[in-house]
């Protein structure tokens, strides 16, 4: 019997969920390669869109869904092979084609390894407006399903960025580009409400339980932080993110248009 599905690589992943499949139709078809419905999936648009694409189908029998997700993923009848691989973005192609202003705003993404956090902030970053997000080759959790995930498909609307060295890059969008580097960290002289941001941004978010490098912290022009309550010690790597984004767009509201 012919095995149609296995096991994830490089070039191909699974997409699961009606929202996340609509989100890549209608915003990076190309990365979907094939879909498998459930007889009992009823969203007739939605399998019009897949048709409207002419990409395949078959039918999911609910054991390989289980395997595949897991049995308690809400996958709603419906997963997608996909090279995620296409989403990403060359760093030199991409500097050269954005238009660069003091409503530009990136983010770096050091080495993070939940694909959790990164998926929440690429969808914070698509909500605050930020113009793409960063990610190194190493150290760092890819895009996988469960990023598509956590990023509520935002995946598929945000540029996602491939980098090679971190402090190289900054360098380049410092010098070439005249970006403001910021570093999140605890004990930082200002907080994020505090900063103007009055130059092309770029927040660099570290490893959950390490930080930021301290080599890339050199790299950095200003380190912020986030005022909290003393009965809380931190926030997770994605919530800082999205405190810091959201302040960033209080200033650039023209960024959320």
């Amino acid at each position: 019997m012919e095995k149609r599905f296995s096991k994830p690589s490089r070039d191909k992943s699974y997409i699961y969920g009606k929202h996340a499949l609509e989100e890549a139709l209608r915003n990076a078809p190309q990365v979907i390669k094939k879909v498998f419905f459930a007889p009992e999936m009823d969203d007739r648009n939605l399998r019009d869109l897949v048709r409207g694409k002419n990409i395949p189908t078959a039918e999911l029998k609910s054991k390989e869904a289980g395997r595949i997700v897991g049995e308690d993923t809400a996958h709603q009848g419906v997963i997608a092979i996909a090279n995620l691989e296409k989403l990403m973005v060359d760093f030199d192609d991409f500097v050269q084609k954005i238009e660069v202003s003091n409503d530009t705003m990136l983010v770096l993404l050091d080495e993070l390894t939940d694909p959790q956090n990164v998926g929440a902030i690429i969808r914070s970053a698509a909500a605050f407006g930020v113009a793409g997000v960063l990610m190194p080759p190493h150290n760092q959790a890819p895009l996988t399903g469960s990023v598509v995930k956590a990023s509520a498909g935002m995946v598929f609307r945000v540029p996602i960025v491939s980098i090679g060295n971190v402090n190289r890059t900054i360098e380049i969008l410092r010098e070439r580009y005249f970006f403001r580097a910021y570093a999140l960290a605890m004990q930082g002289p200002k907080t994020v409400s505090e900063e103007r941001y009055d130059a092309p941004s770029i927040f660099i978010v570290g490893n959950e339980g390490k930080g930021i490098r301290q080599k890339t912290f050199e790299h950095c022009d200003v380190t912020l932080r986030i005022p909290m309550h003393p009965r809380c010690e931190s926030l997770n790597a994605s919530v800082s993110a999205a405190v810091a984004l959201y302040a960033w767009s209080e200033r650039h509201p023209d960024a959320l248009k």
